[in-house]
């Protein structure tokens, strides 16, 4: 069938829209303003659409409404569950608004992330999602100055002067450093995400660190390795950490997939976890709960953080203040943490 994307009279109008038993009005107010139309009426006036052979044009509709019904998504990489959930929770929002979602990855580059940022504004979006705090001032001077709404995402500062959705990272990894501590480990370990141009990744650093601090205890330098999030960095890092002359008898890894790779190495190793060492991770991926033994890690609901960013750029005005939301994260206790039973030297002297 040859689609039509040229405005439709007033007489096709009615026609199409009697066809299938909705007003003329309602079938006008979905390819004009699809946001102001419940969802089922919405996708049942596309599906006479459809049937009739018409295709919105979005170019003219966006001259005459001054916007193109998309919005930008920024995350640091493609290759993360977390990052999925959270641009798949931002799409099915936006999408019941009559809205599509463009993406770009950065590859946690700045640089990258401005390119994207500038990319995303030539293709005329409404309103933009990044990940983290950190970056060049005048990048968000940019948006301001464009007009463009936006929303920072897997952060919480309540300083702020933008919108943003997330945690507290620094408080989440004192939570987990507090939970090791409570339950009688004092040699502890980190195996973060690379802290350079990642705010969260540092602040975890931090937040751990601080409450260790508090209790008396210090976290040599030799203590935290920095790695990129895959299985074999992982996997690097926990051999670093099990040649210490003092190994830690417990780990906190920066997220799941680090988590992940150091269980691995453990457990060839032939090392008894958590009877010999604990491990935590940080996200609570689909994976954590299902590897043996299970990861104790932090729950972050994905999902509800991308939708929480939507409505916010849904609702998102120049006369609100920006709404910062701090979502709780709950620690997930599984079979990768115990209190301490048996140094790991003991049993190589053994």
């Amino acid at each position: 069938m040859k689609r039509n994307t040229s405005p439709l009279s007033g007489d096709t109008l009615k026609s199409i829209a009697a066809s299938g038993g909705i007003s003329s009005a309602t079938l006008s107010r979905v390819l004009n303003h699809p946001e102001k139309v419940r969802p089922d009426l919405r996708a049942r006036a596309m599906a006479l659409l459809a049937e009739a052979g018409y295709v919105p044009h979005g170019a003219a509709r966006s001259l005459a409404s001054r916007k193109t019904r998309t919005m930008g998504a920024i995350i640091p990489t493609v290759d993360s569950a977390l990052f999925a959930k959270l641009v798949d929770g931002m799409q099915q929002t936006i999408h019941d608004h009559g809205y599509q979602l463009l993406l770009a990855s950065t590859n946690y580059s700045p640089a990258r992330e401005a390119g994207e940022v500038r990319a995303l504004i030539e293709r005329g979006v409404d309103a933009m999602m990044l990940v983290g705090r950190c970056r060049d001032p005048e990048l968000y001077e940019l948006l301001q100055s464009k007009g463009i709404p936006f929303v920072t995402t897997c952060h919480y500062s309540d300083c702020e002067p933008w919108p943003s959705v997330g945690w507290d990272n620094a408080a989440a990894a004192q939570r987990i450093a507090d939970y090791l501590l409570d339950i009688g480990h004092r040699r502890l370990g980190v195996i973060a995400g690379i802290s350079k141009d990642n705010d969260r990744a540092a602040d975890r650093i931090a937040g751990f660190t601080r409450a260790l601090q508090r209790r008396g205890i210090e976290l040599p330098p030799q203590y935290v390795i920095e790695k990129p999030y895959t299985v074999p960095e992982a996997r690097r890092a926990m051999v670093a950490l099990l040649r210490l002359p003092e190994p830690p008898t417990a780990v906190m890894c920066g997220n799941d997939i680090l988590a992940y790779g150091a269980l691995q190495e453990c457990l060839w190793q032939n090392l008894r976890v958590p009877e010999q060492i604990s491990i935590t991770g940080f996200d609570n991926i689909e994976m954590a709960a299902h590897c043996r033994p299970g990861i104790t890690t932090l729950n972050v609901p994905a999902f509800e953080l991308g939708q929480r960013a939507a409505n916010i750029l849904l609702a998102a005005d120049a006369e609100t203040p920006p709404e910062n939301v701090c979502i709780d994260l709950e620690l997930i206790v599984r079979d990768t943490t115990a209190p301490p039973q048996s140094s790991i030297s003991a049993r190589h002297s053994s």
